[in-house]
């Protein structure tokens, strides 16, 4: 049985920063991608951060390179580092899994396995 784990969010005011993770267990396809969504109250969930098993990544736009993404292998963590947090970057944010390692580049958000989101609320 496939978890995902989110922990690390929080509140933070405009400029700052926040790393979550992502503790992934159960886990077992050699070829994957994973990565970060989030879901801002009234809004679609997006994209924000993919990894493949091939450490191909990609961004959102929105990104602009305040955030970075990244596995620990060893402990089975997927990481997101957060800086420069801005008001609109509020909402949950949620760990996804799935083997179609090949719709990396797409951002889409349709994932088979999903974490119960954590919080993170940015004030101005």
């Amino acid at each position: 049985q496939v978890q995902l784990k989110e922990s690390g969010g929080g509140s933070v005011e405009a400029g700052g920063s926040l790393k979550l993770s992502c503790t992934v267990s159960g886990y077992t396809a050699t070829r994957y991608r994973m990565g970060w969504a989030r879901q801002a109250p009234g809004k679609e969930r997006e994209g924000v951060a993919f990894i493949d098993s091939n450490t191909r990544i990609k961004y959102g736009d929105f990104v602009k390179g305040r955030f970075t993404i990244s596995k620990d292998n060893t402990e089975n963590t997927l990481l997101l580092e957060m800086n420069n947090l801005q008001p609109e970057d509020t909402g949950v944010y949620y760990c996804a899994a799935d083997e179609r390692w090949w719709l990396l580049e797409y951002l889409g958000v349709d994932f088979n396995y999903w974490g119960q989101g954590t919080q993170v609320t940015v004030s101005s």
